[in-house]
């Protein structure tokens, strides 16, 4: 069994000022750097064997506050890096959903049946994660690793760690400078089949956000 603690990274200024993130590499503001500092120093109990991130700033500047603190090693994963939601990048969240009401509420309650102009399925984005996680947890049987990806690709990792169906794919926390560790017993299925296999075994976020913070990473 291998154990993946999801690290969300700290915040960045497009965090704090309610903009869609994706793709764009942003760093963390002041805010977010203690987060991430925070979240280093809850961490030192996890027993963590290595940290792993994906290319964004927000991301690598988190993994490396953790990993100077835990004193682990650290890996950057080119394939992880945020889902893209193309021409919205760079939005209010309240401008998307006035401008594309309908479009907006159905990325919130079906998100596998919408793509961002220019951007990315939610569907491609698990392939990929996939494709990063599959060998990662072979390689780690029996480990736990750190996961530190931003969101909302965050929430993707989840659901295929915890192997839930995409269309339940916000309902998890999202918070910036969280955690959660989840235990994953055997490898994962494609995207949208069910089996047993993976838990959570211990949560350090706040309450969850509705659907309309799933975008603002």
């Amino acid at each position: 069994m291998t154990r993946v603690v999801l690290i969300r990274p700290g915040s960045t200024d497009y965090d704090e000022q309610g903009r869609i993130q994706g793709a764009l590499d942003l760093p963390l503001s002041a805010r977010g750097q203690a987060e991430a500092a925070e979240t280093a120093e809850s961490l030192r109990a996890a027993g963590l064997h290595r940290i792993y991130c994906g290319a964004e700033e927000s991301a690598r500047a988190t993994a490396r506050t953790i990993a100077k603190t835990l004193g682990v090693r650290l890996r950057e994963l080119k394939n992880l890096h945020n889902l893209n939601h193309g021409l919205w990048q760079g939005l209010h969240v309240d401008e998307v959903r006035q401008r594309h009401p309908r479009v907006y509420r159905q990325w919130c309650d079906e998100p596998t049946t919408v793509c961002p102009p220019e951007g990315e399925t939610v569907m491609d984005a698990f392939e990929r994660v996939r494709s990063v996680l599959k060998p990662l947890l072979r390689r780690h049987r029996d480990e736990t690793i750190g996961l530190v990806v931003p969101q909302p690709l965050g929430d993707v990792v989840r659901c295929y760690l915890m192997e839930r169906d995409l269309a339940h794919v916000w309902d998890g926390p999202s918070c910036n400078g969280r955690w959660e560790a989840v235990d994953v017993a055997a490898e994962q299925p494609k995207a949208g089949a069910a089996r047993r296999g993976a838990m959570v075994e211990s949560v350090n976020t706040p309450e969850a956000q509705d659907s309309a913070g799933k975008t603002t990473s």
